[in-house]
C-alpha cells in the first residue's frame, strides 16, 4: 500500500496513488477528502460494478473508456451524484451541470439555476374563498356518496 504524505507546516498534502487496494483497508472505509486514489485491480466490468453497488452512492464516479456500449452500462447500473467519462472534476466547474451527490453522498444539487432552487424554498399555498363551502365535503359521509358519484359524472 503506498504511503500518505502530510507536511504539517504548510498542510500540504502530496497527491497520492495508492495501489493494491483491498476493500477492508482503511482507505476504502470512509469517504476520502484529498488528493487520494485508491487503485483497486478487476477482472471484468461486471465486477467492478458490482462492488461499486456494495456501497452507499458516491457523490462523483469517473468512468475511461472509448467503448460506448461500457459508458451507458456503467452510467445505468451505478447511482452516483455527478461524474465524467474520460475526464475527473469537469463536470463540477461546467455552470450548466447541477452538482451535488444522492443519499449518504449529499442531497440536491447546486451550480447555476440549479443553485437558485436549491437554496430558494417554494412555498405551496392553497388559497380558498370562505363565502362558498359545500357539506359535501365534511363527514358523516353517509348518504353523500351517490351523490358524489353523479357530480364526478357531470364533469
Amino acid at each position: 500500500m503506498g504511503k500518505i504524505v502530510m507536511e504539517a507546516a504548510s498542510k500540504h498534502l502530496a497527491p497520492t496513488v495508492i495501489e493494491d487496494v483491498a476493500l477492508s483497508d482503511r482507505a476504502m472505509q470512509e469517504e476520502i477528502f484529498g488528493p487520494i486514489l485508491p487503485v483497486m485491480e478487476f477482472e471484468d466490468l461486471d465486477q467492478a460494478i458490482e462492488t461499486v453497488n456494495l456501497y452507499p452512492k458516491p457523490l462523483s464516479l469517473y468512468f475511461f473508456s472509448n467503448n460506448k456500449k461500457r459508458q451507458k452500462k456503467v452510467i445505468g447500473e451505478i447511482q452516483f451524484g455527478g461524474g465524467c467519462i474520460n475526464d475527473t472534476v469537469a463536470y463540477f466547474i461546467n455552470p450548466y451541470l447541477p452538482f451535488g451527490g444522492i443519499g449518504s453522498s449529499g442531497l440536491g444539487d447546486y451550480h447555476g439555476k440549479a443553485s437558485f432552487e436549491a437554496f430558494s424554498h417554494k412555498k405551496s399555498v392553497l388559497k380558498k374563498s370562505t363565502w362558498l363551502d359545500i357539506p359535501l365535503r365534511y363527514p358523516p359521509y353517509r348518504g353523500k356518496l351517490n351523490l358524489v358519484r353523479k357530480v364526478m359524472k357531470w364533469s
